[in-house]
């Protein structure tokens, strides 16, 4: 699976008695649809994964997918403390017709979870997931230190394509790169423009061609509905090897001259034409212009996404046109002034 450009780590919408509000979750991912995302990240730290039941994140998962546009790239935050929790999530993923999985470093058994543990919990999950792995490190939310030298032993597993770092360290992006250079390279499909072909974007073309009517209906003399015809996806392939995403939007433009292949950013989820410009911009071959896009959102993302934290992206949304609302207890919601400064830091940064 292609896994290029920006992705929103997008924020689970909660009614005020702190139940899923799913209609506001389908409008925001049908307004992220619409925009340059090359994707979203459901379930991650960002959408308060582990405030939710599992019967809730499932729920998140189906509705997700059925509004997001085909195109658009699903990585489903499947994390858990045990293997098979988190295969059993991986695996309502896989039924939703997600892209990828994303899973975290077990934590409440800090003292326990060692390097050979770490190794062991990848693989059993790689070994058995349906849907391609990527890592996730987030250290100031998982103890786990998570050293390059185990991400690039890691690597070396068929079923796992790269890893979010959310470390806000360029050094350490060129490091994994670096050290992960002799991982498998894997054949994937692209659009005729390079773009990634989702799950859904084939499974639409399948359903499409399940439609058209046989030749005995025809024959039968009954009147049968027909279907538009559906233009069929033209693919072809590309090689890429392990691929590492950032998690700063940050230091966004310097990850991606480091070498990384994009981003999974919380900022994007109340930004995301802010965050995909740095990218269009680099992709362009405009450093300047991408420089000059990455200055303008440094201090906001910062600010609100690193420091204020969920409660901040959240009313950053409300700002935005997205339905942020507030993150469940014991989360505390913003003061007024500070929900005033985060409106304050976005006046020139509107989508």
């Amino acid at each position: 699976m292609l896994i290029e450009g920006v992705f929103a780590a997008i924020t689970t919408p909660f009614h005020p008695d702190e139940t899923v509000y799913f209609r506001k979750l389908e409008a925001n991912v049908g307004r992220y649809s619409r925009s340059l995302l090359s994707g979203m990240v459901v379930l991650g730290s960002t959408g308060e994964a582990v405030a939710l039941t599992d019967v809730e994140s499932r729920d998140v998962l189906k509705t997700v997918s059925e509004a997001a546009a085909p195109d658009k790239v699903l990585i489903a935050g499947v994390g858990r403390e045990s293997v098979k929790a988190t295969l059993e999530m991986a695996e309502a993923a896989a039924q939703f017709n997600f892209d990828a999985v994303l899973v975290r470093t077990p934590t409440y058994y800090a003292p326990q979870i060692t390097r050979a543990a770490v190794l062991h919990h990848y693989r059993s999950v790689a070994d058995r997931s349906a849907l391609p792995v990527l890592l996730y490190h987030i250290p100031k939310f998982v103890p786990y230190g998570f050293p390059v030298d185990v991400v690039a032993e890691l690597a070396q597993h068929p079923n796992i394509i790269g890893i979010k770092d959310s470390s806000g360290s360029v050094e350490r992006i060129q490091q994994i790169l670096k050290l992960t250079q002799s991982a498998p390279h894997r054949t994937v499909t692209v659009t005729p423009v390079f773009g990634a072909v989702t799950a859904r974007m084939l499974t639409a073309k399948a359903e499409a061609d399940a439609a058209l009517v046989s030749l005995n209906d025809l024959g039968s003399g009954l009147a049968v509905a027909v279907p538009p015809p559906v233009a069929p996806i033209k693919t072809r392939t590309r090689e890429v090897g392990f691929q590492v995403l950032s998690g700063s939007a940050g230091t966004l433009f310097d990850s991606l001259e480091a070498g990384a292949s994009g981003a999974i950013l919380a900022f994007a989820a109340c930004a995301p034409q802010a965050c995909t410009e740095i990218y269009l911009a680099w992709k362009d071959h405009d450093g300047k212009l991408a420089r000059e896009k990455q200055e303008r959102i440094a201090a906001p993302s910062l600010r609100i996404a690193g420091q204020l934290g969920l409660n901040a992206i959240k009313a950053a949304c409300d700002f935005n046109g997205y339905y942020g609302g507030r993150a469940r207890a014991p989360m505390i919601p913003l003061t007024a002034d500070q929900r005033a400064e985060v409106e304050s830091l976005l006046s020139n940064i509107r989508n």
